[in-house]
């Protein structure tokens, strides 16, 4: 008798393992070859402009990370332009291959035409390597891909200011776009502590009927100072919003110091903090619409770009 129900024991902890195996096996073919692909357009309103102004439509576009290859992106960014978005703000990561930059100068196409904005995120700078992705689920011990090759950023920069595109880099800006006068802060990639934060220091314009801050990745020292400084609206990237993430609970990790429950999505920050509260602003971070050539997978997370409208308050 013992023998058997050892016997039994063994069969159904066999096929509890294969059940595993298999729930393992259709979770990465799902996340590698659908998911991954499986762009989307978010739609979020914001109420940050003055009362009685007429809607501003803000598209929010981060971590692209193309490659020549990438034909389906590419055509999925190009279909972005029948939005007619009236200001499109590029947070970075662009790039993730030496001979991209072409490839995402198509990918942008006509919304090259419209007012623009855009920073660098660090993939920008420096080629994509191999690494094992279960790193980023560990404590940051700030160290950086830097020895790399460079990728080309400065061709990449000089091609979206050709086209009129704000660069943002740690400097501040105005744009008219139709009657919305807009106020822009930038910082280069705070990831890689590029960010020259004094730089760009001080109260936002009071003459405007928008304040917007730009940054590749979100780290609180960012946030916290252009909440500080009076910026309503803050647009950042980097996260891939977890990128991997779980049912009902989301994103794990952000590769940066701010809390997962913030990764994707617009919030208050302080996260604690209320609309109208001075010191505060909206925080919209985008999940991105790419991932790392050597990490092709999304879970419970789909590549995206943003269309925020932007409302009277």
């Amino acid at each position: 008798m013992a023998s058997q129900r050892v016997s039994r024991a063994l069969r159904a902890a066999a096929v509890g393992a294969g059940g595993v195996t298999a729930l393992g096996a259709a979770t990465l073919a799902w996340s590698a070859g659908v998911e991954v692909r499986a762009f989307v357009v978010r739609r979020v309103e914001a109420r940050v402009l003055p009362p009685g102004h007429r809607p501003l439509r803000v598209l929010h576009l981060s971590d692209l990370h193309l490659t020549p290859s990438q034909g389906r992106k590419r055509a999925w960014l190009a279909s972005l332009a029948a939005l007619e978005p009236d200001l499109v703000v590029d947070t970075g990561d662009n790039l993730a291959h030496r001979d991209a930059v072409d490839p995402v100068l198509e990918g942008l196409g006509g919304l090259l035409d419209r007012p623009g904005a855009f920073v660098m995120g660090s993939n920008d700078y420096f080629a994509p390597t191999a690494r094992n992705p279960l790193w980023y689920l560990f404590p940051d011990d700030g160290r950086r891909q830097t020895h790399t090759p460079q990728l080309p950023h400065r061709e990449l920069r000089a091609a979206l200011t050709d086209h009129g595109w704000l660069d943002l880099t740690n400097t501040s800006a105005r744009l008219q776009v139709g009657d919305t006068s807009i106020a822009l802060v930038g910082v280069d990639d705070p990831h890689l502590e590029y960010d020259d934060l004094p730089a760009v220091a001080g109260p936002a314009p009071a003459d405007v009927d928008l304040r917007l801050g730009v940054t590749h990745a979100p780290y609180l020292r960012v946030l916290d100072q252009y909440a500080a400084d009076g910026y309503e609206l803050v647009l950042a990237g980097h996260t891939h919003g977890g990128q991997v993430c779980l049912p009902f609970k989301g994103a794990l990790v952000t590769n940066c110091d701010l809390e997962p429950a913030r990764a994707k999505g617009l919030h208050r920050h302080p996260a604690d903090s209320r609309p109208g509260q001075p010191g505060t602003s909206w925080l919209h971070v985008s999940a991105g619409a790419g991932t790392s050539p050597y990490a092709p997978v999304r879970l419970c997370c789909r590549p995206e770009a943003t269309l925020l409208t932007l409302l009277p308050r």
